[in-house]
């Protein structure tokens, strides 16, 4: 019986995803419940002292009822905080501190995100471009020798763009990846100096732009902010290196007007058919 790659990858991918939800979850759920306790402990014990020692000042207690000093007067109000009588108070200010802990929670997780995408662009970057090269194509780099000009037959034609927006299709609904442009399959340097004098503004300004167009256009303004575009010098020749993050949410590409599912399966990008590309998306929202 002949193996079915896509479906290897789709089991592979929903056992991987699921994984990754159930601990990104419990992580999650994990820190706002510290956050929230940690911060309906400071409510009793910072907030109510500091608000009362507010309204001591204000309305200038006098000396009896604040014990002479502010300090004394904090501490006689953080000990009458637990008395019986002070419970509901004690409970508003629970629950203020306890909604900022969480506040201060989802900010932390969300700053821990981008903290995460910035390692992975770092780490993507640091790898030399020739090293990058000699690995070969694989699961997570692919290389196509021009994005527009056809080497073959000496013209330009456009449909070589279409392939290229597969692939980074393929790239944000896998495990991300890195597609070098101007790179032959046999890891020679071809560079984009051609593709660039087929633009309007013929440099790299201008070939970054219509990139970012076109995937604009193909996945929708929401996938381009996992795309990365950057250029490198090599013998002489320019070679664009796009950094694909992966996206959490599938992106279609399309195409004609017709919405197409793209997924990397190992060193080649696929269109999944329509049992695949159900199989795939239910493996995208486990639980």
């Amino acid at each position: 019986m002949k193996a079915d790659p896509i479906g290897r990858v789709v089991r592979i991918t929903k056992e991987r995803d699921h994984a990754i939800f159930k601990t990104t979850s419990s992580r999650g759920r994990r820190t706002l419940v510290a956050h929230a306790i940690l911060g309906a402990a400071l409510g009793i014990t910072i907030l109510h002292p500091v608000t009362t020692l507010v309204f001591w000042y204000e309305f200038g207690l006098s000396d009896e009822a604040s014990g002479g000093t502010a300090v004394a007067f904090m501490m006689g109000r953080l000990v009458n905080a637990f008395a019986f009588e002070m419970l509901p108070m004690s409970v508003i200010y629970a629950v203020i501190g306890s909604a900022l802990g969480l506040g201060f929670g989802m900010y932390h997780m969300r700053l821990a995100r981008e903290q995460s995408k910035v390692l992975f662009l770092e780490r993507e970057l640091d790898e030399e471009l020739p090293l990058l090269v000699a690995r070969g194509e694989g699961e997570r780099l692919e290389f196509k020798s021009s994005f527009r000009w056809d080497r073959r037959h000496d013209r330009l034609n456009r449909s070589l763009q279409q392939v290229v927006l597969k692939t980074i299709a393929g790239f944000l609904n896998h495990e991300g990846g890195t597609l070098l442009i101007g790179v032959d399959d046999d890891g020679s340097f071809a560079g984009i100096e051609e593709d660039m004098q087929t633009l309007k503004h013929a440099n790299r300004d201008g070939f970054e732009r219509i990139l970012m167009d076109l995937a604009k256009d193909g996945f929708g303004g929401h996938a381009c902010a996992l795309i990365h575009c950057r250029f490198h010098q090599v013998d002489e020749k320019t070679v664009c290196r796009i950094i694909v993050e992966r996206s959490i949410d599938p992106v279609y590409l399309v195409e004609g007007g017709i919405a197409r599912l793209m997924l990397r399966v190992g060193n080649s990008t696929r269109e999944l058919d329509v049992r695949e590309a159900q199989a795939h998306l239910r493996n995208r929202t486990p639980g």
